[in-house]
């Protein structure tokens, strides 16, 4: 016998999103090279903006002398559509929420198909005490402020209490200079000072993806205390460490629990592209069954192929 697997399309991919019209022809796009066909429901405020790319996406399958109907896009925007959808498990074979937490949070309890949902950041930044401090400042500044309102952006701030004197003051320089607000812990405000606005750091504020021009800064006494507050706190999307310790650097990669992990390097990485895989629907942080940016390969499955000469089995 021949045993082997062949890479297949899942079938039907469900799409809801909310505000930005582009994710219409990023998921058109990728699903269509995948193999696969899609549904597509907009959120109501980039609706019509929506709308025109679809039909547009729709045209070119056409064009292209594919299935008519590979690319549908849902013209109401009654939320119920976004219940019948959830509900229609024998047609719709994996569903792909991007948007908020309560979009998401809603997909996962009513979905009866399986889902694939991710994008919800809390990413950290770990500046070690082995750090080299202009590296970690570049790397902060770029995680944070180079474009805020994404989800691979930096929120969380941790700083190894034996550099915070020396790192503080600096990098809150550099941030304040971007327009960033910290929200700081109380070792950290005395540090800080008034090189850029801050102000006390609420609980709440270390499970808070921004999306803003704000940043939570917390100080920590070791590397254990910053997994800890990763594990409790972070969200399974991108994780940072800036350390010259290779032994640092090794044991983040093994315990920070996220779909990425980076030594040395911005959260900002985090995407399909940067990656080389192209487009993608989004960033899963589940473990099943993709993690990470969702390119071509996570949208297909396989089955087991068997080629035989009339052998049966005794």
């Amino acid at each position: 016998l021949q045993v082997g697997r062949m890479r297949v399309p899942l079938g039907v991919i469900g799409a809801i999103y909310e505000s930005r019209p582009n994710v219409t022809i990023d998921i058109a796009s990728i699903c269509l090279k995948s193999g696969n066909g899609v549904l597509l429901r907009s959120g109501s405020d980039a609706h019509a903006s929506s709308a025109v790319l679809a039909a547009i996406a729709a045209r070119a399958v056409e064009e292209a002398g594919l299935p008519a109907h590979a690319v549908e896009f849902i013209q109401s925007t009654d939320r119920a559509e976004v219940g019948a959808m959830l509900r229609a498990h024998e047609y719709i074979d994996l569903m792909v929420p991007r948007g908020g937490a309560d979009l998401i949070r809603r997909i996962r309890d009513e979905a009866t198909m399986p889902v694939v949902a991710g994008g919800i950041g809390v990413c950290h930044t770990y500046v070690d005490d082995e750090a080299e401090l202009d590296m970690a400042e570049r790397i902060v500044v770029n995680a944070k402020t180079q474009r805020p309102s994404v989800c691979n952006a930096m929120d969380t701030l941790l700083v190894h209490s034996d550099v915070a004197a020396s790192f503080l003051p600096r990098v809150a320089r550099a941030l304040g200079d971007h327009g960033v607000t910290l929200h700081v812990d109380d070792r950290a405000a005395g540090l800080v000072g008034d090189a850029a606005p801050a102000f006390p750091v609420e609980p709440e504020d270390y499970d808070r993806e921004w999306l803003s021009l704000d940043c939570s800064v917390h100080i920590v006494d070791s590397l254990d205390d910053a997994l800890d507050h990763i594990e409790v706190h972070g969200s399974g999307h991108s994780e940072a460490i800036v350390t010259d310790s290779y032994a640092a650097a090794q044991r983040f990669q093994r315990e920070a629990d996220a779909s990425a992990v980076f030594v040395n390097a911005s959260t900002y990485f985090n995407d399909g592209a940067q990656f080389g895989l192209g487009c993608e629907v989004g960033i899963s942080t589940q473990k099943m069954h993709a993690r990470g940016p969702m390119g071509l390969r996570e949208l297909t499955s396989y089955k087991w192929v068997v080629l035989g000469t009339g052998q049966v089995r005794t």
